[in-house]
């Protein structure tokens, strides 16, 4: 029974002490600040990090492969741009959504295409993904389109309540990312395609010779990976109510942190979807202590993200060295 709890401890190690941050980083926010002790603070972090959860589940899967994604954040920008420039010109947004999320899911497979057949490190492919989509999003708009359609309207101002909590609400949109949470865990988990992920992870050359389809599930991966990006700048710009070249800077980097805050290794193979979540929350946490504090500048969020971003890559390597000796 010791035995099978050390083990456990070891294995989960990394994904008990995001949990554990985060809820001490909310019980000492909550005892400064007494305004954080209500529910609909706590449900804030979901309406604010709303896009940052969902291209932070992409790029799990991508990390897990040992890969990574730097253009997230200018497919948000990106699909912003597109949608509100479309939707002025009076194309539904029964068109818009489906196009961009079509955009999203080709972008993220041609770069897989061009890492896994050409060989090409994902850091380049992506990062001139960046610039690519960037510089697409601003050919598109030099300044911020305003959305009108209704339909998005609709979807950024209606408040979902929740069950127990008389007065807390979320937005539509907040919605996305916990429910393709859900979706992830089960194919992590439970299909054949979450396996060979973290084959992949552990040893690309291993699972080649094991006869899994290694070549398809790394495009499927980058292609899941736009797929996301692309949702999230749907969603992005259904809550702003707006499209720009120069949304979501950064975000590419904030999204790698919360993975790796969640126990994910950079170097493949371990992670899950959960430990992201709270990497996300951690990181929604540290903006609204700063916001109820009122004095200090935004830039302690990166600070902290940081510290806490180079502290979890240590316990994971004690963790991961711990596991390796059991």
């Amino acid at each position: 029974m010791l035995q099978r709890t050390k083990s456990f401890l070891i294995t989960n190690g990394p994904l008990l002490t995001t949990i554990t941050i985060f809820i001490l980083l909310y019980i000492v926010g909550g005892k400064l600040y007494p305004a954080m002790q209500k529910p609909q603070v706590f449900f804030n972090l979901f309406i604010n990090t709303a896009a940052l959860l969902i291209v932070s589940i992409g790029m799990t899967f991508v990390i897990i492969t040992k890969g990574i994604d730097l253009s997230v954040a200018g497919m948000i920008a990106l699909t912003s741009a597109a949608s509100a420039a479309l939707l002025k010109n009076n194309v539904s947004p029964a068109v818009v959504m489906p196009l961009m999320l079509i955009m999203g899911i080709s972008f993220g497979f041609v770069m897989g295409w061009i890492i896994q057949y050409l060989k090409v490190e994902p850091f380049i492919v992506t990062l001139m993904g960046l610039f690519f989509t960037r510089g697409m999003a601003y050919i598109i708009t030099l300044s911020s389109l305003t959305i009108t359609d209704p339909f998005y309207r609709y979807l950024a101002l209606t408040k979902i309540h929740i069950p127990f909590f008389e007065k807390a609400y979320v937005y539509i949109p907040s919605l996305v990312g916990p429910i393709l949470l859900l979706v992830v865990i089960y194919l992590a988990k439970y299909t054949r395609f979450g396996r060979t992920v973290y084959a992949i992870g552990n040893n690309e050359q291993s699972a080649v010779l094991m006869g899994l389809p290694v070549t398809r599930t790394k495009l499927i991966v980058y292609s899941f990976g736009g797929f996301c990006s692309a949702l999230a700048g749907i969603v992005f710009s259904i809550s702003l109510l707006s499209g720009y070249g120069g949304y979501a800077p950064g975000m590419e980097l904030d999204a790698i942190a919360s993975v790796v805050i969640g126990g994910t290794l950079l170097t493949g193979g371990v992670g899950n979807v959960i430990g992201t979540l709270f990497g996300v929350l951690i990181n929604g946490t540290i903006v609204s202590i700063l916001q109820f504090n009122g004095t200090l500048s935004s830039w302690w969020t990166r600070i902290g993200v940081g510290v806490l971003t180079l502290i979890f890559i240590g316990i994971q390597g004690l963790f991961y060295m711990r596991q390796k000796h059991s």
